[in-house]
């Protein structure tokens, strides 16, 4: 059953860094997050864009003034400052302070606790045992840190990734269009589902890349977020504060370190249909009638329809042979 201190650490808790909420605005959707959070999910994005919030994914636009500008959450701030005021006192005695760590139970106990429900548990002062958590905090944060710095390579990676891909796609397009230069007349419609194919892939692959790095940046701030509560709790932490939150801290550090989000672009190539035999068999440009009569005008005529005819298949296969000796 859910305690009116639980519930109201939920809800003052920044759904991004998981941490009570600081300096608290609300999004029109009403989702509440730290200030410092949305900064850093929305750093490059300039007043007036518009962005998704990272809980409903529901659009606002940043107010002209940037993010600060977003309206205070004075509700959530003093649920904050309730739930600040309550993690020193010993949950199950309000007058009295956590004093000692029970190793069994995994928790911050008072003086009280320890005489009635865990006289017979390993519990030893707070002091001893934060030093030890400290080192594990320390080490989380190094993780952390070097996360962070994987998940920006892999963020440049993509960015790579998608601008070669474009490339890619672009060079196949061109292909595309130098056969359908060659027999245009005939395969103007299958050129343009080829294309209209080719747009949607790249489409989406546009839209996979954005949404992985939205991701990466999401996990960024969280991590940064995370990153500076580790170092403040490590730095001015009292050692209650250590015991009680390094447990969660290092749960939510394995959380983010699990999360494992790549951006794999598809491989596009086209080749182009075998089709000069098919050509060969075909008249596609009229009937060439070689007479013995002379005809004025005609055999210049004639002539004329034997080389043109001459120079498609030429084309066809000048393209073709092109495309084999690329693609092999």
């Amino acid at each position: 059953m859910a305690t009116a201190s639980s519930i109201t650490t939920d809800l003052s808790t920044c759904p991004i860094c998981l941490d009570l909420c600081d300096n608290p605005k609300s999004l029109p959707c009403l989702h509440t997050f730290c200030l410092k959070c949305l900064q850093g999910l929305f750093r490059d994005k300039l007043p007036r864009a518009e962005v998704s919030c990272p809980i409903c994914r529901n659009k606002f636009q940043i107010p002209q003034n940037g993010l600060d500008g977003l309206r205070h959450n004075f509700v959530v701030q003093q649920l904050a400052e309730m739930a600040q005021k309550r993690e020193s006192s010993c949950e199950k005695h309000k007058d009295k302070q956590v004093e000692l760590y029970c190793h069994d139970c995994k928790e911050n106990i008072c003086v009280k606790c320890l005489s009635i429900n865990h006289n017979s548990h390993n519990s030893v002062e707070i002091s001893e045992v934060a030093d030890s958590f400290k080192l594990r905090i320390d080490d989380d944060d190094k993780q952390i840190l070097s996360a962070i710095s994987y998940l920006r390579e892999q963020t440049d990676q993509i960015n790579q990734d998608a601008v070669d891909f474009i490339g890619e796609m672009e060079y196949v397009e061109d292909i595309v269009r130098m056969a359908g230069d060659a027999i245009k007349s005939l395969v103007d419609s299958q050129i343009n589902d080829v294309l209209k194919k080719l747009q949607s892939v790249k489409s989406e692959s546009a839209k996979e890349a954005e949404s992985v790095k939205e991701e990466h940046q999401l996990a960024v701030v969280s991590m940064e977020s995370l990153h500076t509560r580790l170092r403040e709790l490590l730095d001015k932490g009292r050692p209650s504060d250590v015991t009680r939150t390094a447990g969660e801290l290092h749960n939510r550090v394995t959380e983010l370190l699990d999360n494992d989000l790549k951006y794999r672009p598809p491989h596009v190539t086209f080749t182009p249909a075998d089709v000069v035999k098919y050509l060969e068999r075909l008249n596609l440009i009229g009937k060439l009638n070689i007479t013995t009569e002379e005809q004025p005008g005609s055999l210049s005529h004639y002539c004329q329809s034997f080389f043109m005819l001459y120079d498609l298949n030429h084309l066809i296969q000048t393209v073709c042979m092109f495309y084999v000796l690329h693609h092999a």
